[in-house]
């Protein structure tokens, strides 16, 4: 039997306990041999749900206290990421590193320069390539049935008046701590998988609030080399309700409400493995839209499993990266380039 990929969590905040550890725990190719976190509180939970994984208080303990890790997966706030994963990858370990990728595309392409160097896989926990929405909305668009896509418009409009979570505000001047970088890096990575490189970015990001410091509001347009312009909005005091995705074609428009239910599966206690893990309620499916009639889409099983999949497949030599890395450096380089705007 071929062993499993021996794994170590560095971090255990939202990203590592519903993003992360419980997709390892469902697929039997991985064993999560340690998770890192210097949080008592996320210590604590991480013991309860992984009895057999040692839980330690610093990377420094895992060769001590782990033994021997074939693969590294980052889950800590992104100014980290470039220094741990540079260690990571010069201790001939494989490195996945959670979104944002790193504080610029410098950052990444020094990393992605350290990984051929060590001749390690890294890769980037681009996780929404596999939301249910997104899965879904890459198939209409395939199917041809919207004609000549002429527009895409994507919106993540969550309430967070105080801001998205602590860490992301300790520095106001730091891009890990704009709704731009964080929500901004699924969004702009989704627009260019659906409709390839980008000629040009204009953008604005609203200046941070005293009460949070972090934007209050951010809206990047892109346009594609194909000739599709993306509307990208990200927003934590949104006005009224607004579609996830919007899809303006020669023949009809697609339009898609809510958002993917896999991080609210893992909340209410479902695992991955369950058979109705990942799918949307019929009421909250999309509508291909037409002058004459309105058709409802069934929508695709949200997969974040499917990563790790794939991850192992290029691990053991048999597949590519889920994800290549150098995807992710261009998405850093947009997010730069708007924020030099304002």
């Amino acid at each position: 039997m071929v062993p499993p990929i021996r794994t170590a969590l560095i971090g255990f905040g939202l990203g590592g306990r519903v993003f992360i550890a419980p997709f390892l725990q469902a697929d039997p190719t991985y064993t999560l041999r340690a998770i890192v976190t210097d949080n008592r509180v996320h210590a604590a939970a991480a013991a309860g749900q992984y009895p057999r994984t040692h839980i330690l208080p610093s990377v420094a303990k895992l060769s001590a206290h782990a033994g021997a890790i074939d693969l590294v997966i980052l889950a800590t706030p992104p100014e980290t990421h470039r220094d741990l994963g540079t260690t990571a990858l010069a201790k001939g370990v494989h490195v996945v590193v959670d979104t944002p990728f790193v504080l610029s595309a410098a950052d990444g392409e020094a990393l992605v320069a350290h990984a051929r160097a060590a001749e390690r896989l890294l890769t980037v926990y681009q996780h929404r390539r596999w939301d249910s929405d997104f899965l879904t909305v890459r198939r209409v668009i395939a199917g041809g049935k919207l004609g000549e896509i002429r527009e895409f418009e994507a919106h993540f409009d969550w309430w967070r008046p105080s801001g998205l979570s602590s860490w992301r505000v300790d520095d106001a001047a730091s891009q890990a701590g704009r709704m731009l970088s964080e929500l901004g890096f699924h969004l702009i990575d989704q627009a260019i998988q659906l409709f390839g490189p980008v000629r040009e970015v204009q953008g604005h990001a609203a200046p941070p609030a005293e009460a949070h410091r972090v934007d209050e509001e951010a809206r990047v347009r892109l346009l594609h080399a194909s000739g599709v312009h993306s509307l990208l909005t990200m927003d934590p005091l949104p006005n009224m309700p607004v579609p996830r995705f919007t899809v303006r074609g020669t023949a009809a428009t697609y339009e898609k409400w809510g958002l993917d239910p896999q991080a609210a599966d893992i909340d209410a206690g479902m695992l991955p493995t369950h058979p109705d893990f990942g799918r949307e309620s019929r009421e909250e499916w999309g509508r291909i839209i037409t002058p004459d009639a309105v058709r409802v889409v069934e929508a695709e099983r949200g997969a974040y499993g499917e990563f790790f999949r794939l991850l192992a497949e290029a691990i053991r030599g048999d597949g590519p990266l889920p994800v290549d890395p150098s995807e992710s450096v261009e998405v850093a380089r947009i997010i730069e380039q708007v924020s030099r705007t304002h």
